[in-house]
């Protein structure tokens, strides 16, 4: 058995911008593939395929997998939240015809909740400092100038919004609840039952789902970037960030995905991005860093 040997410090420095840009491709495939398959059976293929491409990577490198019984179940619980929670409640919403930035705008709240939830009930070291509340309400403030004019009220209803909103509630309560109780582990194995737990939830709901595959091209395309890149790519260094980074910090990364979204749309798809947007940009950076550059570093362990 072999473990994930410490990364060089220039490459950690960098985990945090790859993961951004990474995280931010989710509503572009999002609206390639969509439109070829139900949410629930694109989901529940994506964990599958996920889950042996991990199951290669590990066999082939020996990796470790989680000690005991309740570092199983923790696992477990995270990968029902910050997976089929999440994810599913984000592309129901968004194939029930929820705008992407109205999608975005509400899951942007978490690094709020998160950061509420840290000052209230933990306090201590976790307490969230005067400049890190500006650095978060300038981050939103950010993210509501980037999507704001994005936003379709004739398409909201509830039907759409309590999806996103469960997805709101599941990515912040994994990421607190990862923080919490899962110790650190290799990723891979890690993010293998997270997935595998994800796929037990999602798969019988994508048989019953009333939507067919339509093998398009897109859809192809869409699924190998989810499983390749968004999966053993992005979750992989959402764990990662989670494990060594303080709550606050790691979450107010979000922050930067509806902006990042946005200049990728503007890039793909030519959408308009209007001068708003980019005084959201910037509002959204300066936030950010506002947040990110008084947190304590974390201990170093196996995921260093």
């Amino acid at each position: 058995m072999t473990s994930v040997p410490p990364a060089p410090a220039s490459l950690r420095r960098g985990v945090p911008v790859i993961f951004v840009l990474i995280w931010s491709t989710g509503f572009v495939v999002a609206r390639y593939g969509m439109p070829h398959a139900g949410p629930m059976g694109f989901l529940a293929l994506r964990y599958l395929l996920s889950v042996l491409a991990f199951g290669a990577w590990i066999a082939w490198a020996g990796a470790r997998w989680p000690q005991g019984r309740s570092q199983w179940l923790h696992l477990a619980v995270t990968g029902l939240l910050m997976h089929g929670g999440y994810l599913g409640g984000v592309w129901v919403a968004v194939k029930g015809g929820l705008g992407a930035g109205m999608a975005a705008l509400i899951v942007g709240l978490q690094p709020v909740l998160t950061a509420l939830w840290l000052s209230i009930m933990v306090g201590g070291a976790q307490r969230v400092r005067p400049l890190q509340w500006l650095g978060l309400g300038l981050g939103l403030a950010g993210l509501a100038l980037v999507v704001g004019h994005k936003l379709d009220l004739g398409l909201a209803s509830p039907a759409n919004i309590l999806p996103v909103m469960l997805a709101l509630a599941s990515i912040t309560v994994g990421t607190l609840y990862q923080k919490r109780w899962v110790a650190p582990c290799d990723v891979r194995t890690a993010s293998t039952v997270q997935l595998a737990a994800a796929l037990a939830a999602t798969a019988p709901l994508a048989l019953i789902e009333p939507h067919a595959f339509d093998w398009h091209p897109e859809l192809v395309a869409a699924l190998a970037w989810s499983v390749l890149v968004l999966t053993l790519g992005g979750s992989s260094l959402l764990y990662m960030l989670i494990q060594r980074g303080a709550a606050t910090a790691v979450t107010s990364l979000m922050y930067l995905v509806p902006p990042c979204t946005a200049v990728l749309a503007w890039w793909l798809f030519d959408e308009g991005l209007t001068a708003l947007s980019l005084s959201g940009l910037a509002c959204t950076a300066v936030g950010v860093a506002l947040v990110v550059r008084d947190v304590p570093p974390a201990p170093r362990g196996p995921l260093a």
